[in-house]
Parts: C-alpha cells; sequence; structure tokens
C-alpha cells in the first residue's frame, strides 16, 4: 500500500533566548495507508513535535513532510488550516472537551467549519458517538461524564469529520487501567474495522501492544529497539 505519511530529512529545534535546541535530527520515514504506529521514547525524545509536524500543528526547519498526497511543510496558514480540518482527527490526554458544551455538541464542532447542513451534521454526530458507545450520551455535558466516556466523545470528535488520518497524543495517560483498556479497544477498532491510519504517541507499553509498529525516538532520533 502506498504510504499515507512520508517524512524525509526532517530536523526541528527550538529556541530558548539564544539557545538552539535540537529536538528532530534528520528524520526520515514511510506510514502505509491503514497502518497503527505508536511513537514512544523518554521524555523529550521528540515524541510529540513529530506528531504535531505530521499533523500539520508545526513546520519542520527543514526537510519535507508529505501527508495524504501533500506537502505540506509547502502551505500557508490558511491552506494548511483547511488541509487539518479535512485529514486530521486529533486526541488529546486530556481530552480538551468544552465544558459548557453537550457531548453532541463538542462532536459537531469541528463539522461547523465545513458546508454540511445541519441535518447532514446531526447525522454525521450520532453516527460518531454510535460507533464509540455514546449515543444515550449525547446531551450530557462532560462534568456527567467519566474521565474514560470524556475521552470517547473526545474520539467521536476526531472521527465525526472522517479524517484521513488520526493523530493520538498519549490517549490513555489520564485514564484508569479500565478506561484505558476500552479506549485502546475502541482505537483498535477503529483502525481494524474502519481502516483508520493512526499515529499515537504513548509512554505505556500495554498501549503500545495494540500497535503494528512500533518506533522509538531517543534524542531526536529512531533507535534500534
Amino acid at each position: 500500500m502506498d504510504p499515507i505519511i512520508r517524512v524525509h530529512s526532517v530536523s526541528k529545534s527550538y529556541w530558548r533566548d539564544s539557545f538552539e535546541i535540537p529536538v528532530l535530527n534528520n528524520i526520515s520515514f514511510d506510514v502505509p495507508g491503514g497502518e497503527f504506529l505508536a511513537l514512544m521514547g523518554p521524555s523529550g525524545s521528540g515524541k510529540t513535535t513529530l506528531l504535531n509536524l505530521i499533523a500539520g500543528i508545526d513546520r519542520p526547519d527543514k526537510g519535507s513532510l508529505h501527508v495524504a498526497g501533500t506537502d505540506i511543510a509547502t502551505l500557508n496558514e490558511s491552506r494548511l488550516a483547511k488541509w487539518r480540518s479535512t485529514h486530521i482527527g486529533f486526541i488529546f490526554q486530556f481530552y480538551n472537551l468544552i465544558p459548557v458544551l453537550t457531548a453532541y455538541e463538542n462532536v459537531e464542532l469541528p463539522l461547523l467549519l465545513t458546508s454540511l447542513s445541519k441535518q447532514e451534521r446531526r447525522r454525521h454526530v450520532e453516527t460518531a458517538l454510535t460507533v464509540v458507545g455514546l449515543q444515550d450520551r449525547m446531551r450530557h455535558y462532560p462534568k456527567q461524564l467519566s474521565g474514560g466516556q470524556e475521552q470517547r466523545v473526545a474520539i467521536a470528535r476526531a472521527i465525526t469529520t472522517d479524517p484521513t488520518l488520526l493523530v493520538a497524543d498519549e490517549p490513555t495517560g489520564d485514564l484508569d487501567k479500565r478506561s484505558a483498556d476500552e479506549i485502546l479497544t475502541l482505537l483498535d477498532r477503529l483502525n481494524k474495522e474502519f481502516k483508520k491510519t493512526i499515529v499515537m504517541v504513548t509512554h505505556d507499553p500495554r498501549a503500545a501492544e495494540k500497535a503494528h509498529v512500533v518506533r522509538h525516538l531517543d534524542k531526536g532520533e529512531f533507535s534500534q529497539n
């Protein structure tokens, strides 16, 4: 299968005052469509930076990033925002739900940027909440849900636009073991049943076991582990 992600000779540094802090050093790899990739490594190894580059949240200093057929490093901000809304579904450690909105309204948010009608948006939202098993919680607010349920709402929000790629940054990091297992089972289902390509940053070896491929970053480079 053709790669859905092609990272070629990518480097990234950040600046703190006048000091340059290298984060990624000449990284190259491909991810085929339908892959479930886990990125592991110690804090400061560059995992989240790499995830943010793939998702078009940040830009590389050097190298090229082709994702879903587009060299995203060359896009201006407005084109990049439009590209993200079409191709990327985000799943965060701390859910990032808006507390004054219901589960339904949180999941609908990405669709408000599209040309879908209200009826079409409803169909997308209800489908996404059904996939994550929360069709009976759509009128609940985040404070009325458990942590695991909040993360499932966040996953429903990530998939409601039917994105090309799901990026997950420590999706089980704030959950107890039972809730974490439920989320991992859901991600596994999204990959196998719905053919979603997933790139996940995790510290948790149990989470990484769900992935097809595990890559270890250390000091901005892939190790041979």
